[in-house]
């Protein structure tokens, strides 16, 4: 490696260039594709912090460095981080690796272009409505509005801001002085977002009112409908519902419903956070948990969580038809939006985001889309949710597991009680409970063998939560997460 030629730039040489991605790609075939989907190779290789900085050699220097030192950079980043894609990854919403999605990814980074204007991505500002219109129409619109976002978490809090200047118009150019005390109510289950989205937005935190929810997760109509009155009697004036549509923890789908009865009779705009049930909607089968979605004003769903799209791919759909993203969020740059250009400037949907530059994220979609069909992606989900019902089936089966609820979604959240089961009555239960999944999670990631979430809730101690997401996964997995469970907490 001393010896190796500098490689000082490839400017200007393509043939090295060329050669260069050759071998790039040659790699992430080999360590990330075919290795990284492998039930036979490591989920992840654990190092300590310092280990790993001195393994990665993260040191920016003066001169350049030779191609082979940057093939062996490439393979270590590769070697020592996590393979989501493997099946054995089950710690977030998100996992697998599906070969057309790529494809859309690779082609996106290659073409490197903003989602702004038609004259720099004309393909892709006529592909994105393309494919929000598809996904509007599973919600249940016929017409409305949409964009991607970086993230199911900024789907939200535009969400939030366009229900405020729907409401309040003036406050885009006046700021909050332009604004009495608002109230937005979310129940204890949301996503974290909403609480940041009205800090981010200058609303406060104190403006979220917290609605309760059931014994299973899902927000109680009737605590809503409490909640707004408070709200009023205070002084506060209610613009907002957020109803989540598959909770993080326990994958709880909110009485859409109800809660939209509710929003109708108060004037108040409905989102939907459905980041990550929103892709049930493409299941004949299950669908009808997201009874009452048509009734939203605004729905955030990510395809890159169950439908295994790849990360990033968030849209924000609306059912307005008034443009008022773009008069929402739009400033009208006269070096990007013209209004004397040649072609239709509504084809410019750079105005309708905060961003000026925005990521391409429609295309891995659309490919996946043309490659499966709807009917191929229902199969998806349909399977997710089956493996999800053996998961359970197989828990109840052994000695040692308890399931903390009957799951209605693919979050299957359990705890591995093996030398405290029947002890329930003992004072220190929930004490020793709490320590048994981050041992065994320790455990788990040291020996690079699976990943697997857990957390606390409420007042029950940490337990396991599985994510049943990864379109490659089976049975033979499924069962293999219940054995290396018992083998690794064989001595708790």
């Amino acid at each position: 490696m001393a010896d190796s030629q500098p490689l000082l730039s490839l400017d200007g040489d393509p043939v090295a260039a060329e050669a260069l991605l050759q071998d790039v790609f040659g790699i992430v075939v080999d360590e990330v594709i075919r290795k990284g989907t492998s039930a036979s190779e490591k989920v992840c290789e654990w190092k300590e912090p310092e280990e790993l900085k001195q393994l990665l050699d993260l040191e920016l220097r003066h001169e350049g460095e030779s191609q082979e030192q940057i093939l062996e950079h490439c393979r270590a980043v590769i070697r020592y981080s996590v393979k989501t894609c493997h099946p054995r990854f089950f710690n977030q919403l998100f996992s697998g690796l599906d070969p057309h999605a790529l494809a859309g990814r690779i082609v996106t980074e290659s073409l490197n272009t903003s989602q702004y204007t038609y004259e720099i991505a004309p393909v892709f500002v006529l592909m994105e409505e393309e494919v929000l219109k598809k996904l509007r129409a599973l919600v249940g619109w016929s017409s409305g509005d949409g964009v991607f976002c970086p993230g199911g978490s900024i789907s939200n809090m535009y969400a939030v801001n366009l229900a405020r200047y729907q409401r309040y118009p003036d406050c885009k150019q006046r700021g909050l002085r332009a604004l009495p005390p608002l109230a937005l109510f979310t129940s204890k289950e949301c996503h974290y977002s909403i609480k940041k989205g009205a800090a981010f937005l200058g609303l406060g935190t104190d403006s979220v009112r917290v609605v309760k929810a059931d014994e299973r997760g899902k927000m109680i109509p009737e605590d809503l409908e409490r909640q707004i009155s408070l709200a009023k009697a205070e002084g506060a004036v209610p613009f907002l519902v957020s109803a989540t549509s598959g909770t993080t923890v326990l994958g709880a789908f909110d009485p859409l419903e109800a809660i939209a009865d509710v929003c109708q009779h108060h004037g108040l705009w409905l989102h939907v956070d459905a980041a990550w049930g929103g892709s049930v909607l493409l299941s004949q089968t299950h669908r009808h948990l997201l009874a009452g979605i048509q009734r939203a004003d605004s729905v955030a769903w990510n395809p890159h969580k169950l439908l295994s799209t790849g990360l990033q791919c968030s849209a924000l759909l609306l059912r307005d038809t008034s443009n008022l993203l773009k008069r929402c969020h739009g400033s009208q740059a006269s070096y990007l939006f013209q209004q004397d250009k040649f072609y239709d400037v509504a084809l410019d949907t750079g105005d309708k985001v905060v961003q000026c530059g925005r990521r391409v994220d429609c295309l891995k979609l659309w490919l996946m889309w043309k490659a499966q069909g709807e009917q191929g992606l229902q199969r998806r989900v349909d399977q997710a949710f089956a493996l999800a019902r053996y998961l359970v089936e197989e828990l109840k089966k052994r000695e040692g597991f308890e399931l903390v609820m009957e799951p209605e979604f693919v979050n299957v959240c359990f705890w591995f009680v093996p030398s405290l089961r029947g002890k329930k009555g003992s004072p220190d239960y929930s004490e020793r409970l709490s320590k048994v999944a981050p041992i065994l999670k320790e455990r788990m990631v040291r020996k690079g063998s699976m990943m697997i979430g857990y957390q606390p809730h409420g007042t029950r101690s940490n337990f396991f939560r599985m994510v049943v997401a990864n379109p490659a996964l089976t049975r033979a997995d499924v069962d293999f997460l219940l054995n290396e469970l018992e083998r690794l907490g064989q001595d708790l």
